[in-house]
């Protein structure tokens, strides 16, 4: 039975993208549906306060963020690996797709007709909660208007078709990267309530990869509660190794806060465990779930020293 837990729900964007990657990489993972907006009492419990989907369960161990569970699906599976070396390009490609190409696509997919129908028809006290919940995360970011992200995903789709109609199989060429994924969970969600997919229509090399990509499929994987979940956390009985690296401006054992430097940035508290240029974990008590070491991706994430009281 798989140890790796995946926290999603079906509509979640960036869990399909790691859905494709267990499907590419042939991983068996266990499923925890989590609800798509506030409140989630469980997924607090694993991550202190990070209310971003999905997330990573092993364990006593809780991976944040999707560049993060794609690093470590690696380490598990390294064939096909996501980070050819013939395209040093293709990670911060990658964080353009996850940001800028995702926000235009979310703007245009939830119009009024795409968001009913991802919205289970839409009633208004469904709407409602949605519009709620959403506007909490992102508080005080500029939000694109539909006409300007109408004209921004255009421009981006016709860029990214041109690419794929001159190279191919895939983004950066012969072999398969991270960037794939990272764009690819933003056209599957565009298809995803029909309603307004005919944005994607004019741009056949673009198809032809979608369709590619999306025979990946998303792998073996078997159904767990999250009161289970919690569980396994709780009776686990040790953490991934990690370290706090000197020379990074912090020291172990410091009481630390990390969060989101671009949207739902809620801060999560806990005692600095481990600390790389590329990784920070922190480790934190829960009374359900026991004592977790939750991981944060360094880029896209701050830490800051807690005061003393």
């Amino acid at each position: 039975m798989s140890d790796l837990i995946l926290h999603h729900y079906p509509n979640s964007l960036f869990s399909e993208k790691i859905r494709l990657i267990f499907g590419a990489k042939g991983l068996a993972w266990r499923s925890v549906l989590i609800p798509a907006v506030m409140p989630k009492p469980d997924v607090v419990a694993l991550t202190g306060g990070y209310r971003k989907t999905p997330f990573l369960q092993v364990g006593a161990d809780i991976y944040c963020d999707t560049a993060l569970i794609a690093r470590l699906l690696e380490q598990r599976q390294p064939q096909p690996t996501l980070y050819p070396r013939t395209a040093p390009l293709a990670v911060p490609f990658a964080q353009w797709a996850d940001f800028t190409f995702f926000w235009c696509a979310t703007t245009w997919t939830m119009q009024p007709a795409g968001a009913a129908a991802l919205l289970g028809g839409g009633s208004p006290e469904v709407m409602k909660a949605f519009a709620i919940d959403r506007a909490a995360m992102t508080g005080n970011m500029t939000r694109l208007t539909l006409a300007d992200a109408t004209v921004q995903l255009k421009t981006h789709l016709a860029a990214i078709d041109a690419q794929l109609a001159q190279g191919g199989p895939f983004l950066f060429g012969a072999e398969l990267t991270i960037a794939d994924f990272s764009v690819v969970h933003s056209i599957w969600f565009i298809r995803r309530p029909g309603t307004v997919s005919q944005i994607l229509e004019p741009y056949t090399a673009l198809n032809r990869w979608y369709e590619r990509m999306m025979e990946f499929g998303n792998a073996t994987h078997d159904k767990l509660s999250s009161t289970e979940a919690l569980a396994i956390a709780a009776a686990a009985t040790g953490h991934a190794p990690t370290a706090v690296e000197p020379g990074l401006g912090f020291e172990p054992g410091q009481r630390v806060s990390v969060y989101a430097t671009d949207y739902a940035s809620d801060p999560v508290a806990g005692t600095l465990v481990g600390l790389s240029v590329d990784e920070v974990v922190l480790e934190r008590n829960d009374e359900r779930a026991g004592t977790l070491h939750v991981h944060f991706p360094r880029a896209g994430f701050q830490v800051k020293k807690e005061k003393l009281q």
